[in-house]
């Protein structure tokens, strides 16, 4: 009986083992899988977070592309709808109408008709109200005021030295000048004091007038497709500039001038009307001057390039023909110089040959005017003598055809003309008895 409880003993004691690894078998099985599920959530979680900030992020640059309406600036025109249309945009002044008279304002009525009537495309008119920006003429009447300082610093100088001279005649100039130069600065001082407190008042608007044009890539015709996208913006170039041109013509005859707005202010334009509130805090010609766009854009605009393109090549041509003129001048005169030394030096050799039968002094005197004739003038002399001589054989020729009763009424004519000469060149005379 011993033996056979003690067996049994053995026996549960092995199943008792047996159950407890088999339930920590489980239980780190258990673990393994929930740590592995843990770990897939949360990169499921991580994965939908970046997708959803992707999302955001690309809805948020589609939604900026949207909001623009314009998609850049090339060659002082604005680029829309993905090449599609191009703008110019003209710059306006105009004239106070109510201080015109009556017949003015007839005529510029007039001319806003004329303007009316050559209109063959679609304008729009925009106007834009800003800040008045002082800045540009403060500069100025700083820079002329700059000038004025070192013209006054000159002079004290310049007295001081005629001082020491002795020259006071000088000296008194000089100090009434200084006077003069000094009521000039004072002035300038005042108006750029005035200015300046002017500028600070942002209350103070400026309205501005645009006439904005535009050329639709589908005007072109024919094969679109088969120009280049920098021909396709050549060819808008041209045809906005002709119609800008147009226009500008058409206004001035109703008083109004206009300019083509370049890619810089065109670029103004557009920022003011994005950031009314901000224009003026951050004002873009500010960030210009101080270059916050150099590491982005340091070229010059398109235009300017062209510009200066034909400005070089109207100079290099206009130097060549000074060039040429200057060569071809210069072989004509040696070419005349050559004829007139030669026909001196064969005039020598006739003089020569004929000295025998002068005396020594006729035979010098000779030689003498031969080298020191003016051929140049005694030529012209004798052309201008051959003009008349022909002239007045051509009258003669005529005098010839007329009757004796035409010739005396021509005789009397010609004598009244004389008498009306001589009257005048006497009138023209001064009197010598006036005093």
């Amino acid at each position: 009986m011993n033996g056979v409880s003690g067996t049994l003993g053995i026996i549960y004691t092995i199943i008792t083992i047996c159950i407890v690894v088999l339930l920590i078998l489980v239980g780190v099985v258990f673990f393994v899988w929930w740590q592995n599920k843990k770990k897939n959530n949360g990169e499921d979680k991580n994965k939908t977070k970046n997708s959803k900030d992707s999302s955001t992020k690309l809805q948020g640059i589609e939604s900026i592309n949207k909001f623009l309406a314009f998609d850049k600036i090339v060659d002082s025109m604005i680029v829309r709808k993905k090449g599609e249309q191009y703008v110019m945009v003209i710059q306006c002044k105009g004239v106070n109408f109510d201080l015109l008279g009556e017949e003015e304002k007839v005529a510029i009525e007039n001319g806003f008709v004329q303007f009316l009537n050559i209109l063959r495309f679609p304008v729009q008119l925009y106007i834009q109200t800003r800040s008045l920006n002082l800045k540009g003429n403060i500069d100025q009447y700083e820079e002329r005021v700059n000038q004025v300082r070192e013209d006054i610093q000159k002079i004290e100088s310049h007295i001081k030295r005629e001082t020491a001279n002795g020259r006071m005649d000088l000296v008194r100039r000089l100090q009434a000048e200084r006077r003069r130069k000094m009521n000039i600065l004072e002035y300038g001082l005042d108006i750029t004091n005035y200015v300046s407190r002017l500028s600070q008042n942002r209350n103070v608007l400026q309205q501005n007038t645009y006439v904005v044009l535009s050329y639709y890539k589908s005007e072109i015709g024919g094969e679109v497709n088969n120009y280049s996208k920098e021909e396709i913006e050549n060819i808008a170039f041209s045809e906005l500039y002709t119609r800008a041109q147009t226009l500008i013509r058409g206004l001035s005859s109703a008083g109004v001038t206009g300019r083509v707005m370049n890619s810089e202010e065109l670029a103004e334009l557009l920022y003011v009307a994005y950031n009314r509130d901000d224009s003026e805090l951050i004002n873009i010609r500010k960030s210009v001057e101080a270059q916050y766009d150099s590491l982005y854009n340091t070229a010059k605009d398109v235009m300017d390039k062209q510009k200066e393109i034909i400005e070089k090549k109207i100079e290099s041509e206009a130097i060549e023909l000074t060039a040429n003129s200057i060569k071809k001048a210069d072989r004509i005169r040696r070419l005349r110089k050559d004829n007139q030394q030669e026909i001196k030096n064969r005039a020598l050799e006739y003089a020569e040959a004929y000295k025998g039968e002068m005396t020594e002094e006729l035979y010098e005197e000779t030689k003498k005017q031969i080298k020191e004739a003016d051929l140049a003038g005694e030529e012209k002399q004798k052309r201008i003598e051959e003009r008349r001589k022909l002239a007045k054989e051509k009258a003669n020729l005529h005098d010839e055809g007329l009757t004796d009763e035409q010739k005396r009424a021509l005789a009397r004519r010609k004598q009244l003309a004389r008498r009306r000469a001589q009257a005048a060149a006497t009138k023209a005379k001064p009197d010598e008895t006036e005093v």
